[in-house]
């Protein structure tokens, strides 16, 4: 959900996932719909929303939130949504940014203003969410959360790697009971 341009649907679908992406944005949806065409991949784009997908009553076994909840305008809205796509025995997985000094100071300034990663103004700190408030919306999705980890970039090697470490760029498992 929230899959823009197919950054992470590509990857997927080449390790031999079935993906389904979608996005609220109609454009973004087009351009990863014509980037998978061109790279020969199989890939259902769709312009929509969590809600009108679980309104639909559809479900998979893996649902996909990586840097998209901090930019929805209802996050208990969103979260309960897709929460009610995850099949049992299925995983809910969401990666996003800590609400912290921290992740103020590099999540925002420094991505958006010193190393220009992304446009100034993408990111709303006030909307980051703290791994407590994202736990909370994945049990009240009917979700256990299994694992919680931090990602940490190193510059000097260009690289991410896992920490325990959840102050800034965080990714939480769930799963839903078989």
């Amino acid at each position: 959900l929230g899959c823009g341009g197919g950054l992470i649907c590509e990857p997927m679908a080449r390790l031999g996932a079935t993906v389904t992406g979608i996005d609220a944005g109609a454009e973004a949806v087009e351009v990863a719909r014509t980037h998978a065409r061109q790279s020969g991949l199989a890939i259902d784009y769709r312009h929509g929303t969590a809600e009108a997908l679980a309104d639909n009553g559809e479900a998979f076994d893996v649902v996909l939130n990586l840097e998209v909840v901090e930019h929805v305008s209802d996050v208990a809205a969103f979260m309960a949504a897709a929460g009610g796509l995850v099949k049992p025995g299925g995983l809910q997985i969401v990666a996003t940014l800590n609400r912290t000094l921290r992740s103020m100071a590099l999540g925002v300034v420094a991505a958006e203003y010193v190393l220009r990663w992304v446009p100034p103004g993408t990111h709303d700190w006030r909307k980051f969410l703290r791994p407590s408030e994202i736990a909370a919306h994945l049990r009240a999705a009917g979700l256990t959360v299994e694992r919680a980890v931090g990602l940490t970039y190193d510059p000097l090697t260009d690289s991410w790697r896992e920490s325990g470490d959840l102050g800034i760029n965080y990714t939480m498992v769930a799963q839903r009971a078989a």
